[in-house]
């Protein structure tokens, strides 16, 4: 066979030779619509590639993106690596003194940065190196001194450029975690591996993207690659809607109707937004047949699975992480399946799913050994395949996050059943021990989040005496809902062992998160984790 190298230039020119005609749509910091294809696309990628080179990009240079998810930060998607540069996304919601820490430790060369994001820039600009600074100017306001119109440099090119010689094994991107335990650390993807997730997340088993398909990244281009949906997504010649920074349910079911959606994928907290707007007003919204939702980050409730079924809305659960590219899992059901009864379909959709194509997975207890396939048995997640990565950036493995033999350690807690498939029970920092029994966090938010008054809920641990630690949950009510410690309880009676249900209730008017959208229960614990702290919100049961 042909030594034939998987890069990603290989996608830019299939793109603009097979999909010319696909429409690439993005709404603008304005709300505006802009429009453009996949012709134009790929010139303006290549345009990007050619005029790095003249700025004197060389092969391995990062060159970081500050950008919402639109048609720019696509054309640096494929436009840096095309010239043998390292795509850098930063997490524009991070603080100041993280975004520092992660250019200066990447060693980033040049920036592209979205003109409404230059105030975020400005807080970390002068600790960090960059030679230049290119500004994607949505407005058209004169920009500050020192910085350049990111137009104005792929004016310079001269549409004759030539690909360099790349290899495949090469870097084309990195992206850091967002550091809730600690500095956050890089995490560098090959051409040869973006290229093999890209093929997973098409496949039939996986989101099945399709060029027909109209698909809208609703999960940030600034991290984890948008769970690789861009480049998948060009792979495949479909069309690509970009939300830019309008990701409120309002505004994201607009879009949907006015694009006629087919895909898309976010955080279950973006999609429980969506759901309680739907649940308002069901007959607003005109949504495509057969819209599909892909949902990661953290565990999808079954009762949010359920209600967008009566919708006609299909989610798809998957599972990954920055380390993984992200995609190793999803939670599609195999043919024989379709024969169990609906409340069992429902029970394996709930769950994560079950390993990619030449993703290798299993659960391992506190002793190191791989627990029993039974669905019960909990452990950690270790993984390890041609797209899970092997270090991080400039460090050595350690044992605390790779194993002797090799497996990445993911952190996550989990089962595993007969079939394969793995269901999420925590973070190994977030489960709770209880009179020396495990507590899952998970498991009570999702069934907490099943009752008809609950919009969200998390749930952490609390000191006690007699028991070392005991469940607390935090929940946000749905707009003109009512409910008490003693409803909530009662609704989960049944559901789990007595000694699992939450001894407190703390009703607030919402959760924090993280830059990535999850629930942040490191705020959490710091407010609540002590007993007597914010007693007034608190209801306990009992």
């Amino acid at each position: 066979m042909m030594d034939y190298p998987l890069t990603l230039p290989h996608i830019l020119e299939r793109a603009g030779r097979y999909f010319p005609k696909a429409q690439i749509v993005s709404r603008l910091p304005d709300k505006s619509l802009h429009r453009t294809t996949y012709r134009e696309f790929h010139r303006r990628a290549k345009a990007l590639a050619e005029s790095l080179c003249k700025a004197g990009l060389k092969k391995g240079d990062r060159v970081a993106t500050l950008m919402w998810n639109h048609y720019a930060h696509h054309e640096a998607y494929f436009g840096i690596p095309a010239a043998g540069g390292v795509l850098h996304t930063l997490n524009l919601r991070l603080h100041p003194n993280d975004l520092e820490y992660i250019v200066n430790n990447a060693g980033d060369r040049f920036l592209i940065v979205d003109d409404v994001l230059l105030p975020v820039l400005e807080q970390f600009r002068s600790r960090a190196n960059f030679e230049r600074v290119f500004v994607v100017n949505h407005s058209g306001a004169r920009l500050p001194a020192g910085l350049e119109d990111y137009n104005d440099l792929l004016a310079t090119a001269t549409g004759e450029f030539a690909y360099p010689r790349i290899e495949e094994r090469e870097a084309s991107g990195m992206c850091y975690t967002s550091g809730t335990t600690g500095r956050p650390r890089g995490v560098v993807y090959s051409h040869r591996s973006t290229v093999l997730h890209s093929y997973n997340c098409v496949l039939a088993s996986s989101m099945h993207i399709a060029a027909s398909d109209v698909v809208v990244p609703v999960v940030p281009m600034f991290h984890a690659n948008a769970w690789g949906i861009p480049y998948a997504t060009t792979m495949m010649g479909a069309s690509l809607v970009f939300p830019g920074p309008y990701l409120d349910g309002e505004s994201l079911l607009n879009l949907f109707e006015s694009e006629n959606v087919t895909l898309s994928a976010g955080v279950p907290t973006v999609w429980l937004a969506v759901l309680q707007l739907l649940e308002r007003e069901p007959t607003r919204w005109k949504l495509a047949k057969g819209l599909r939702l892909a949902v990661g980050g953290s565990a999808a409730p079954e009762s949010m699975i359920r209600a967008f079924d009566r919708l006609g809305i299909t989610v798809l659960h998957a599972w990954g992480m920055t380390e993984t590219s992200p995609v190793a899992t999803v939670a599609t059901l195999k043919p024989e399946m379709e024969r169990l009864s609906a409340d069992e379909r429902y029970a394996y959709r709930a769950k994560q799913g079950y390993a990619m194509p030449f993703v290798e997975m299993r659960v391992v207890s506190d002793d190191g050994k791989e627990v029993a396939s039974d669905g019960k048995a909990m452990g950690e997640i270790q993984v390890r395949g041609p797209y899970i990565t092997g270090k991080y950036f400039g460090m050595e493995p350690t044992p605390d996050k790779f194993t002797a033999d090799g497996w990445l350690r993911t952190g996550d807690v989990a089962t595993i059943d007969e079939e394969g498939y793995i269901r999420i029970t925590d973070r190994t920092k977030d489960l709770i021990k209880s009179g020396g029994e495990w507590i899952s966090s998970v498991d009570l938010e999702n069934a907490i989040m099943g009752h008809p008054a609950v919009a969200e809920a998390a749930v952490i641990a609390i000191p006690d005496p007699k028991w070392d630690e005991r469940p607390l949950a935090v929940i946000v009510l749905k707009e003109g809902a009512r409910a008490s410690a003693g409803d909530i309880n009662r609704f989960l009676e049944g559901k789990f062992a007595k000694w699992w249900l939450p001894d407190e209730y703390v009703f607030a008017e919402s959760i924090p998160r993280t830059s990535t959208g999850k629930f942040l229960k490191s705020a959490l614990r710091e407010t609540y984790g002590k007993r007597g702290a914010g007693a007034a919100a608190k209801s306990k049961v009992g």
